[in-house]
């Protein structure tokens, strides 16, 4: 080939990847990266991403450089001549791609190690995905259930997550990780948080009809500023106070957002108004004490007119332990009074 042939196909090759590289760089295609893994998963996508955008240059220097200098005149017609084939070249597009998707699958499976490797410090959260809520408890903190995920930074977190009906998958587009929920098995994921900030978590399962309303969010935050906030929680929970107690469980588990309950100052309208429940109680015919409680574990037992069926989620029973749950109701009940 002559010089000027390999440097006119040089010159496309570099322009047309500087193109691709622009387009790469220029467009915003990730969420920012708010953990130790997302880094790690960030470079991998960039290695792909440099990979292809040289074989796209090198493919669109040839197809290029063959429309312009091997275009037929317009009035041939006469057939190309018969062409054998070129071992050299086949040899090379076959080693080639083989020693880059290797190289692909070395990189991944060393990111995908380390993303797996369990800090010895690491906390744990357990996660339980339901039709369509999540619920997140931490054991150091005599399980406190909260309807958010709260996450030290800079601290690896060990999410021990189970679901309670069909499948469902846990994803936070920031933490760049993703991981099925299967019914009966516990699933584990681990994240090291990197930026404070408040992050959707999203259901990347269907899972239903509510599937698109299976949504929380994840509030990373300093780590004094979390340890402060774990200690006060699991302190009000345990509170030989009820009423205490029982504020914070309704808080925590995000009562108010669809609920209207003055003492707690929650104006939801989604569900009933819980300043309203003895008569509730009284029109259900039921003891208010059962009636609150049997709301809370069994939702769908009793519907107050003009409110629909499968709104709350059923599992509330089993989620919250019995401690916070006796005194969410005994809190409700002197609320409401």
């Amino acid at each position: 080939m002559r010089r000027g042939s390999i440097a006119s196909l040089l010159g496309i090759g570099i322009v047309s990847g500087g193109i691709a590289a622009a387009v790469a760089l220029a467009i915003p295609w990730l969420p920012v990266s708010a953990s130790k893994e997302a880094g790690r998963i960030d470079f991998v996508f960039w290695f792909v991403v440099t990979i292809c955008i040289v074989i796209f240059a090198v493919v669109a220097a040839a197809i290029l450089y063959s429309v312009v200098v091997f275009r037929a005149a317009p009035d041939d017609d006469s057939d190309g001549p018969p062409i054998h084939g070129h071992t050299g070249l086949e040899i090379a597009w076959t080693i080639v791609p083989t020693v880059l998707v290797t190289a692909i699958g070395i990189v991944s499976a060393i990111v995908l190690s380390r993303d797996d490797a369990i800090a010895k410090n690491a906390m744990n959260v357990n996660v339980t995905a339901q039709q369509f809520e999540w619920t997140f408890s931490y054991p150091e903190a005599h399980n406190l259930t909260s309807a958010t995920l709260m996450l030290p930074r800079g601290r690896e977190t060990v999410l021990h997550m189970q679901s309670r009906d069909v499948i469902h998958a846990f994803f936070v587009p920031e933490f760049r990780e993703n991981e099925d929920i299967v019914p009966g098995l516990t699933t584990t994921l681990n994240v090291t948080p990197t930026r404070d900030g408040t992050y959707p978590v999203i259901c990347n399962e269907l899972c239903g009809l509510g599937h698109s309303t299976m949504r929380s969010t994840v509030t990373v935050m300093e780590p004094a500023a979390f340890d402060k906030w774990l200690k006060g929680q699991s302190k009000a929970v345990t509170s030989p106070s009820a009423v205490t107690a029982g504020a914070a469980v309704f808080k925590n588990n995000g009562c108010a957002a669809c609920h209207t309950l003055t003492a707690a100052k929650a104006t939801g309208k989604v569900g009933p108004d819980l300043d309203k429940l003895p008569a509730y109680a009284q029109q259900a015919k039921q003891p208010l004490a059962s009636f609150v409680r049997t709301s809370i574990t069994d939702p769908n037992a009793y519907i107050q007119p003009g409110y629909p069926k499968n709104v709350m989620p059923q599992t509330f029973g089993k989620a919250i332990p019995k401690q916070q749950l006796d005194a969410l109701v005994t809190y409700l009940i002197n609320s409401s009074k």
